[in-house]
């Protein structure tokens, strides 16, 4: 082969190299902004929040009505714990009260003797707590009630409220507003992803992710526990599309 020829035949190779090489860049080129295009796509979403409040009456109250009694004996004992009861039974009938609503627990009996180390004694030896206990719906009739219940200490029935025993009242209709909540915070939260996407030239587009966040229930303050706040918060990823 002369010189000519193989001078040629290098030219040749290295212009079709070339055209490859060019080929495969614009490709490849093509390929990587494709890619960029789906990659800033993927990634265009807002996270936001949606809250939903609402205050309801509470529609159940538990009424603990815990008291004491002491004797020298266990008759006397048993005798003051019944008396007491039915003074408290008929304090509540006459307030309206169904005498199916109460029950009562077995009494906690102390006998003060054996707890006494070195001191003084008491003047009766047992001691003994029981607790009747108020389940009802009349919510506003508990709250008439409960500041009329010092006619039981005019009649010798030694009260004993504390936190442990203190009245609660409840709201148990939960199921039946949380479908609306959950719809209000989800448009709660789509408001908050269009103020966002309005700010930031996008349009907001459809869910991707979405997490209920648990329902709670607290006192209104607590001065009025028989008014409940209900929150809920939702959590959802929206995605941003180009307007």
């Amino acid at each position: 082969m002369t010189s000519n020829s193989r001078s040629t035949a290098v030219l040749g190779g290295a212009l079709l190299l070339g055209g490859l090489l060019a080929l495969g860049l614009a490709w490849s080129g093509s390929y990587v902004k494709s890619a960029a295009e789906v990659w800033q796509q993927s990634s265009r979403s807002v996270t936001v929040r949606g809250l939903a409040e609402r205050q309801v009456d509470a529609d159940m109250v538990l009424w603990p009505l815990n008291y004491t009694v002491n004797a020298n004996t266990l008759t006397d004992l048993e005798g003051q714990l019944s008396q007491h009861e039915q003074l408290i039974r008929d304090f509540l009938e006459a307030r309206g009260f169904d005498a199916a609503q109460v029950s009562v627990t077995p009494p906690r009996i102390t006998d003060q003797f054996s707890q006494t180390y070195g001191g003084e004694r008491p003047d009766e030896r047992y001691r003994a707590e029981a607790t009747l206990l108020l389940r009802t719906d009349n919510v506003n009739g508990v709250i008439a009630a409960v500041p009329e219940a010092t006619a039981l200490v005019r009649q010798g029935v030694l009260l004993s409220p504390s936190y442990e025993y203190r009245t609660e009242f409840l709201f148990t209709g939960l199921d039946a507003i949380k479908p609306e909540m959950i719809a209000a915070a989800t448009a709660d939260a789509r408001n908050a992803a269009q103020q966002f996407a309005e700010d930031s030239g996008s349009g907001v587009g459809g869910i991707r992710q979405a997490t209920q966040g648990y329902f709670s229930i607290e006192d209104l303050d607590s001065y009025t526990p028989h008014i409940k706040r209900i929150r809920v918060v939702t959590t959802i990823d929206y995605a941003l599309e180009e307007e």
